[in-house]
């Protein structure tokens, strides 16, 4: 067993984790990511960043399990998984395939130019859905956003307990940022080969766990 396994292993105890054990997160659907994840999966308490190059490299898939299981507790709750700016009409076919209850999925628009919704747009109404605790979770493409910004959606999502997942261009990952979780996505394990199965996840910030890449 190497360091970086030892470190990441569950019944390892650490001073720093204290606090977060408890910290609420529903399972991500993947043993190897939800192993290395406080709490055993994403974190509902708090943002998380998911980084990429261009659109299309599997940061949809990730989420399908968590997605599916929080739609049918918006359904009992009457409430909404709100999609916010997303670059493409959601393939309502594939969302059904993966368990995706359709009749709570909310697409929002914001007004912006013709290349796309503009970013101070897209974040008030990121914060809007959070605050106004008629969703269970929030998906946002955001292309620019300030560390003031982002820590007003952190602690909306902390306050309210709404999953709130932003997609960021690959350039940004360099920000300063308060979200719980931060991780990069390149496809087929980072080999030129876009063929190639399997998603490569470098997670950048995991609160109580190190940095760490692995291969869904």
């Amino acid at each position: 067993m190497g360091i970086e396994d030892l470190l990441s292993h569950p019944l390892l105890w650490r001073g720093e984790d204290t606090g977060f054990a408890a910290t609420p997160a529903i399972t991500t659907g993947f043993d190897a990511l939800d192993r290395y994840l406080p709490g055993g999966g994403w974190p509902l308490a708090g943002i998380s960043e998911i980084f990429i190059e261009h659109y299309g490299l599997g940061e949809l898939r990730v989420l399908m399990p968590a997605l599916a299981a929080l739609s049918h507790r918006a359904v009992e709750a009457k409430k909404w998984i709100v999609w916010i700016a997303p670059p493409f009409v959601p393939y309502a076919p594939a969302l059904a395939h993966h368990g995706v209850d359709l009749s709570r999925i909310l697409l929002v628009h914001p007004p912006g130019p013709k290349k796309g919704s503009d970013p101070k747009d897209t974040l008030w109404a990121v914060e809007q859905a959070i605050r106004s605790q008629s969703s269970v979770a929030t998906l946002a493409w955001v292309k620019e956003a300030d560390v003031t910004a982002l820590r007003r959606l952190q602690l909306g999502a902390e306050t309210h307990r709404c999953w709130t997942v932003l997609f960021r261009p690959v350039e940004a990952i360099g920000q300063s940022s308060p979200a719980a979780l931060r991780f990069r996505l390149l496809s087929g394990g980072g080999s030129p080969d876009r063929d190639q199965a399997g998603i490569q996840i470098e997670i950048q910030k995991c609160r109580g766990r190190r940095p760490k890449s692995f291969l869904l």
